[in-house]
């Protein structure tokens, strides 16, 4: 019998402690306590760091952590519950995934994505997400991101970005190292300078046709443009191969055996692909094409942009001679 009462006893301090049979004051703003947990269920995040302590020693370096240190945030939008959903079913069953309304690693891409969006979905960036081809392909948010481990400062990535990256895309690791290369190994640049991966809008350029998930920058033109601004026109003379085109007609984004990402080795037989004789041969009607004094069996004549230097538009001459 005294056994029994003893076990009483402590099962009722315990339920005292978690905040079950009382609120408990309520913390001051700003001190990194969070709100009193008076909604149904919500036990607040002090009760979760008993048991997750390696979780919660280094939470305060997480951008979810805010929702804590303000004290004004809802119990289901602050610390562990405002992702986890209420903890009280988990603390009383003795923990087990099972118990935890929003287990991520039971649930499925979309009802993790939905979970996420919660909070997120008011961010610009991901205002095509549910219609991206990340989502289309059931990739979920906790494939790229790890909230509680990360290993990047930054976007609380799982990996490093490029390394994340080519996790699947491992095609596009080969690309980068190429000769000729954009610096992502290098660490120069990163992936998601061009691309966004939470989806984009329909292209301006390329005759609208994008599955490659490519930025729009400078409002709504192509990312290559943010570094490469020299190119971006208008122009007196368009080259339209640019314009209507973009810049992957002729470059490979990611890398090339060839100089400048070139598609092909020799400058010539790149200009042919379009300057080729198709069409009328005038500006306006089809595609130029090359005068007869034009011997492409001459070295001089196989490197164009000896002569037609500004190719990618021109403010002074429509054949964009120097």
């Amino acid at each position: 019998m005294r056994a029994q009462l003893n076990a009483s006893l402590a099962l009722m301090a315990f339920f005292a402690w978690t905040g079950w049979a009382q609120t408990p004051a309520s913390p001051a703003v700003g001190t990194g306590q969070q709100a009193p947990a008076s909604a149904p269920g919500y036990l607040g995040s002090n009760v979760c760091k008993t048991c997750h302590a390696d979780v919660w020693l280094n939470f305060y370096k997480n951008p979810h952590f805010k929702s804590i240190a303000s004290g004004t945030e809802p119990p289901e939008r602050t610390g562990c519950e405002g992702c986890h959903g209420p903890a009280r079913a988990h603390v009383r069953a003795g923990g087990g995934k099972t118990t935890i309304p929003h287990a991520f690693s039971l649930m499925s891409p979309k009802a993790i994505m939905d979970q996420c969006l919660t909070c997120h979905a008011s961010n610009f960036d991901k205002a095509n997400i549910r219609r991206s081809e990340h989502t289309q392909a059931d990739v979920p948010c906790t494939s790229c991101h790890s909230i509680h481990h990360s290993a990047t400062p930054k976007y609380l990535l799982a990996k490093k970005q490029n390394e994340l990256c080519y996790g699947c895309h491992a095609n596009i690791r080969a690309q980068f190292e190429m000769p000729s290369r954009h610096r992502v190994n290098e660490g120069f640049m990163q992936c998601s300078d061009c691309h966004n991966p939470h989806g984009v809008f329909n292209a301006t350029w390329a005759m609208g046709v994008q599955t490659t998930m490519v930025k729009q920058e400078l409002t709504n033109e192509i990312a290559c443009l943010k570094c490469h601004v020299d190119k971006r026109g208008p122009f007196v003379y368009e080259h339209p191969s640019v314009r209507v085109e973009g810049c992957a007609f002729c470059h490979q984004p990611h890398g090339s055996t060839n100089a400048k990402l070139l598609r092909r080795p020799v400058v010539f037989t790149l200009c042919l692909e379009c300057h080729n004789g198709g069409g009328s041969g005038t500006r306006g009607a089809g595609v130029d094409i090359q005068s007869a004094r034009h011997n492409l069996l001459d070295p001089k004549f196989q490197k164009c942009t000896v002569c037609h230097v500004p190719l990618h538009g021109s403010n002074a001459d429509q054949y964009f001679l120097r």
